[in-house]
Formats: C-alpha cells, structure tokens, sequence
C-alpha cells in the first residue's frame, strides 16, 4: 500500500432509521476533503456494514442515526468488528445522540461521536488527526 493513499470511509446507515440526507452530505464533505467514500444506503444490518467494511478495506466506519437506536446498533458493530479480527478499523458516529449517551458508546468502542450542529470541516479534521491508515 502506498503511504499516500487516502483514507478510505465507509459511511453506514443502520437499522430501521429512513432519513439519510445528511448521511449523503457528510459522505459529499468527505469526498471534497480528498477520501475515498463508500456510502451503503439505507437499512444497513451491522453485519452488512462489518462485511462491507472488511471487503472495502476501510480505515474508518462512519455511522449515521437519527433512530435512536445507536445504543444497540454502534456496539454490535464494534463488537462484530473485533469478532471479525478488524476492530483496526476506527469507528465513529453521529445523528441525533443524546450527550448522556456519549460514554457508553465511547466504552463500547465508538472512537467519536458528532451532534447535530457540527461542522463537516471538524469531523474531517477529527478523522485526519487520529485515524492511521490500515496495513
């Protein structure tokens, strides 16, 4: 693997959750700042997104919800991962999130999680700053 290759973001939708515009800007932000995208679509299971992600060869899993089932579905995704011998695959999240939700899901895995209201330039900035390229 090339040292400058981009990193490669695999933005996700789980569960039921059918709103996904602003899973489509954010994946558009990360294009613009140089990544390679790969958007699922909607009604992803964490076993699809674990699949996807290991077949892509992601470095980064972005989660997108706004269902209110972050709490169940951003662990199995992590715990799948590390089931799958890939938990080197960083994985954040965002949607609508309650604050004291945030720990959990930290503990759980989740490396970062982006509230309503963040700018794309931040999670961008966030992902170039702590996430390494994979092999």
């Amino acid at each position: 693997m090339s040292p400058k290759r981009k990193i490669r973001i695999l933005i996700a939708k789980p569960g039921l959750d059918g709103h996904d515009r602003g899973a489509r800007v954010i994946a558009r932000g990360f294009r613009d700042a140089g990544f390679e995208v790969i958007y699922t679509g909607l009604h992803q299971t964490p076993e699809q997104i674990v699949a996807t992600a290991i077949q892509e060869d992601v470095d980064v899993i972005g989660l997108s919800a706004l269902s209110g089932a972050h709490d169940y579905l951003f662990p199995r995704i992590t715990e799948l991962l590390r089931e799958e011998g890939a938990d080197d695959i960083t994985v954040i999240g965002g949607g609508i999130i309650p604050e004291e939700d945030i720990p959990e899901l930290n503990k759980a895995g989740v490396k970062a999680i982006f509230t309503p209201g963040t700018r794309i330039e931040e999670a961008v900035a966030w992902v170039k700053g702590h996430v390494k390229l994979r092999g």
